[in-house]
């Protein structure tokens, strides 16, 4: 069975770093690429129903313009560079939504970049780095 990798991405120029990094890791090792776009999203909201409706309808939008403008691009880079890849869009925690999808993708090793596009919120209430590595289930790779 091949290696799996899986790296979590958020435009932001450290996500690029740690996408390259994942994409040469992949291509020596002739890995297979898993490439994650997580949407923030708390649960923990009360809402009417025609909120929780109209919540729902932005969640399907959020997810369908992730898909077009983050990993479709993402994916033909994937695709030209010969990598064998895919791509999950998903909404949650980060950190959580990572190491669920690492198991459920049965990822080798997770790789991330340490600080995302929410830099002063991860200032105040920690990183995504910092909390995956503390809750991951495989290694957890921080690309600076």
């Amino acid at each position: 069975m091949s290696e799996c990798l899986l790296v979590g991405i958020d435009n932001s120029d450290c996500s690029r770093r740690a996408f390259n990094f994942a994409c040469k890791r992949a291509k020596s090792a002739a890995a297979r690429l898993v490439v994650v776009y997580v949407i923030e999203w708390s649960p923990y909201t009360f809402n009417t129903p025609e909120e929780n409706e109209e919540r729902h309808k932005r969640r399907e939008e959020e997810i369908t313009r992730a898909n077009e403008s983050v990993l479709d691009p993402v994916l033909k880079q994937l695709n030209d560079a010969g990598i064998d890849g895919s791509g999950i869009v998903r909404h949650g925690n980060v950190a959580e939504v990572l190491n669920g999808l690492a198991a459920e993708s049965g990822a080798d090793q997770i790789i991330v970049g340490r600080i995302g596009e929410s830099g002063l919120k991860s200032l105040l209430f920690g990183s995504v780095a910092t909390k995956l590595v503390q809750l991951s289930t495989v290694p957890v790779t921080v690309v600076p």
